[in-house]
């Protein structure tokens, strides 16, 4: 058996909104391809996803397209939220979104975890992930806050 890594990387922005309002936005995945840049199609219903639920991501990579089936594995509204794919280039990938207060709103944080990844990543594949997050984060950012407006 190969040896594996666990990679973990989490990002995080604050919102001018209610937790449940980001939670709502963020966990109903046909909002992704408006903030996530690699996500371009869902296959999903269109509503915030509770656990069990499960949907289908076509998701541009550097080399290509990949089809990433996820299922829901936990929510508590208005705190947070994972859904979990299995891929394989890098093995799982769990996505987690927690919300706690902040000064001005509420700190939306966006984990994703490689729990057993081939090997770990580049430095440059690191930079590319956190430079994508912030465009990603701040994208969610002024979708909410222009929705409760």
């Amino acid at each position: 058996m190969s040896e594996t890594v666990q990679f973990e990387r989490a990002h995080d922005i604050v919102i001018a909104a209610a937790a449940g309002a980001i939670l709502d936005y963020v966990t109903n995945p046909n909002s992704w391809p408006e903030w996530i840049a690699a996500s371009h199609h869902i296959e999903s219903p269109d509503r915030p996803l509770e656990v069990g639920d499960s949907f289908h991501e076509r998701w541009h990579t550097r080399t290509g397209e990949v089809v990433l089936d996820w299922t829901v594995t936990a929510r508590t509204h208005p705190s947070s939220w994972t859904a979990e794919t299995s891929t394989t280039f890098i093995g799982d990938i769990v996505v987690r979104y927690d919300i706690e207060d902040a000064d001005g709103g509420c700190r939306f944080i966006r984990t994703v975890i490689n729990p057993t990844r081939p090997k770990p990543p580049t430095e440059d594949m690191v930079h590319r992930i956190d430079a994508e997050a912030e465009i990603s984060l701040r994208n969610i950012k002024a979708n909410v806050e222009q929705r409760i407006r």
